[in-house]
């Protein structure tokens, strides 16, 4: 597979905020709802925040809450995937994964159950509610459950798309989605496909693959980098796993540099990813920007992703690094 590029403006890129990517979950459930009635929904007592009680509201008949019992809500599902339905079961990223890793891997990794799941409040982006509730070993987790797809969109058009991809996809799949709200990176026309990233620009000097919230910073670096005569792609890497190789491939040959940028620890997350279809294909220099080895504190999402090195000049920083190292 192989990624698309967009068209941008890279000069004159701004951030203007649309909604969350939870809500656009929300909303995209109520399309697959009318669409296909066996589509059914499964919550942890958070339906309100998750935006799943989207669906909720429109099929009452199809929408089950569990209680604040993350590994029955897995079991659940698994067992209404088994019976024929298509389930979406939802929670906050961190409670999802960790209380209801056992069940995730036993009940719906090692026999495939064609189920899906989705885990709100992921990163530190959500700020306030503390490190208890800031899920930053998601990806790493979810990567670990085999045949597993784990996704993480960057804005509402992204998130409704791979909504609709993941309920087409016959198998696991996991997606996160944030709290706050994102930048419109993309529009209503855009298409999206699992495993193949989405490219910006066609810059040669490095090139940065980013996920989530960071495809926002990343496309804010690139526009800095280019007034400083540096010109970089972005690779909007929406699928974590599986990882397009062919369009790391392609990054690495071509530009001969790389940095990866995610709201996530470093270990095991989008920047292991992307080493590993490096080291298969052209080793290249590489850095990482993402939370380094600790727990975030309470505070607003701007001053966690500024505190914690994940904003746009952090990402200026690594490409100015790595460019070096390639000269």
């Amino acid at each position: 597979m192989s990624s698309t590029t967009v068209p941008t403006t890279i000069a004159k890129f701004e951030l203007k905020m649309g909604v969350a990517t939870r809500e656009a979950y929300g909303q995209a459930l109520v399309e697959l709802g009318k669409s296909n009635p066996n589509v059914v929904v499964l919550d942890a007592d958070l339906a309100k925040y998750t935006f799943s009680a989207k669906f909720q509201k429109e099929f009452p008949d199809r929408f089950f809450t569990v209680g604040i019992a993350e590994a029955n809500m897995v079991s659940i599902a698994s067992g209404m995937a088994l019976s024929g339905k298509l389930p979406f079961a939802s929670s906050f990223a961190v409670f999802l994964c960790d209380k209801g890793y056992d069940q995730l891997r036993m009940c719906v990794a090692y026999p495939g159950v064609n189920a899906k799941f989705v885990g709100s409040h992921g990163g530190i982006s959500i700020g306030e509610d503390g490190p208890s509730q800031q899920a930053v070993e998601d990806y790493a987790l979810m990567c670990a459950l085999a045949g597993f797809v784990v996704l993480n969109p960057s804005d509402e058009f992204c998130a409704r798309a791979l909504v609709h991809r993941m309920a087409e996809h016959v198998g696991p799949v996991y997606m996160r989605t944030g709290r706050p709200k994102a930048p419109i990176i993309y529009g209503p026309n855009d298409t999206f496909e699992i495993g193949k990233a989405k490219q910006h620009g066609q810059g040669r000097d490095a090139a940065i693959v980013a996920c989530g919230l960071e495809v926002g910073y990343a496309l804010q670096a690139q526009a800095q980098l280019a007034e400083e005569g540096i010109n970089v792609r972005v690779l909007d890497m929406h699928t974590i796993k599986p990882v397009d190789e062919a369009a790391i491939a392609k990054a690495a040959e071509e530009c001969g540099a790389i940095v990866t940028a995610e709201e996530h620890l470093l270990d095991g997350g989008l920047g292991s990813q992307v080493a590993r279809a490096v080291a298969k294909s052209r080793p290249v220099p590489m850095e990482f920007v993402g939370v380094q080895n600790t727990y975030a504190e309470s505070a607003t999402p701007d001053q966690l992703m500024e505190k914690y090195g994940l904003t746009a000049p952090f990402i200026v920083k690594a490409v100015k690094a790595v460019v070096k190292r390639k000269k």
